[in-house]
């Protein structure tokens, strides 16, 4: 794996009715398309099963993210649907994959995005693997990495980000972590709720392990904050990188929850075949987790599509209640996607 912080970008301070406010936008996008295809948008930042590109201009910058290790593992499409605020598709034929695609960014909820067409395709020739998701509101667009990076940074420009007001919380979850010497533990990670500031007193979920940010790092420039919608890189102090995983949160949010048992509503995709059953084994995708859940109880009345399900997950689960989780079936051949539950 090969690492890089954040790219940099500089802030401009605004005084504006006695409050201060910083001017920079950042924008989470997917990038679903040929392998490699976002190194014409953005600089190659971290490398793994996930692949970071950074795209600046002045004080707005661009986070892309691309599935590297996907088809073939599933895992990777999650975290980056998982990870964006809106996704670019790159579309040149009609395949089981665009399916996969469609669905995991509808059952993510990745409601803003941009459709490239290639090989003569017509939005008409897609229309109808769209209807009914949320890429029924994509924007087509044309191939031109000049205009899409413009249109991403303008994008990222109406996305101002402000310093959490004193007392807010905020989560982070990881999504990569090591040692850098004479520094000590950092992670990188989006903030996904709320904000943090340096040497906010922070906990490691699971476990609730005490921790200091010792420094906050965007795009490789130092802040004193950062704020929801942020890509970080935090230093940590009172935790080794040994002691971490991808997937654990850092919070000081009261409202964190873990548990190995979920109970949840769930909502099944419309071209799931049959009734799901105990024994099953699925994937719960949240935030950087994925993790195995074995179906341990259905319940429904009389909705076979809307099941209460009962879950018994391999390791702790980290959420916020109210959050939605999407489930994955890695045996279902095309069809991985199998749905999403409400947890409560």
């Amino acid at each position: 794996m090969r690492v890089c912080l954040t790219e940099s970008h500089g802030a401009n301070l605004i005084a504006l009715d006695d409050q201060e406010i910083w001017h920079m936008g950042n924008l989470n996008i997917a990038v679903l398309g040929p392998a490699g295809y976002a190194k014409d948008l953005g600089k190659k930042g971290t490398e793994s099963d996930i692949t970071f590109y950074n795209l600046k201009k002045g004080e707005d910058t661009v986070t892309i993210i691309e599935p590297t290790r996907y088809p073939e593992r599933l895992a990777p499409l999650f975290y980056a649907a998982s990870m964006a605020d809106a996704a670019l598709i790159v579309v040149g034929e009609i395949t089981p994959t665009l399916g996969e695609w469609v669905l995991m960014l509808d059952e993510a909820g990745v409601k803003q995005g941009y459709i490239v067409l290639r090989n003569y395709l017509s939005p008409g020739d897609v229309a109808p693997l769209l209807r009914g998701t949320v890429l029924e509101r994509y924007e087509f667009v044309e191939e031109d990495p000049i205009a899409l990076r413009d249109l991403l940074l303008r994008e990222a420009h109406a996305r101002t980000s402000v310093p959490p007001a004193a007392g807010s919380v905020g989560a982070i979850p990881i999504d990569h972590h090591f040692n850098v010497r004479g520094i000590g533990t950092v992670i990188l990670g989006g903030v996904v709720r709320g904000g943090i500031r340096k040497h906010d007193a922070l906990k490691v979920y699971p476990g609730e392990q005490a921790i200091t940010v010792r420094s906050i790092q965007k795009h490789d420039d130092d802040f004193d904050w950062a704020a929801e919608g942020d890509r970080v890189g935090l230093a940590l102090k009172n935790i080794e990188s040994d002691d971490l995983d991808r997937g654990f949160v850092l919070s000081d949010d009261p409202a964190i929850r873990t548990g190995t048992t979920i109970e949840a509503r769930a909502t099944l995709v419309k071209y799931w075949p049959a009734p799901l059953t105990a024994g099953t084994v699925l994937h719960l995708g949240h935030w950087m987790q994925f993790i195995p859940a074995r179906v341990e109880a259905v319940r429904d009345d009389g909705d076979w599509r809307q099941p209460t399900l009962t879950l018994a997950l391999e390791k702790d689960l980290v959420y916020l209640p109210g959050d939605t989780a999407v489930l994955h079936y890695l045996e279902g051949g095309k069809l991985r996607i199998a749905g999403h539950i409400e947890l409560a």
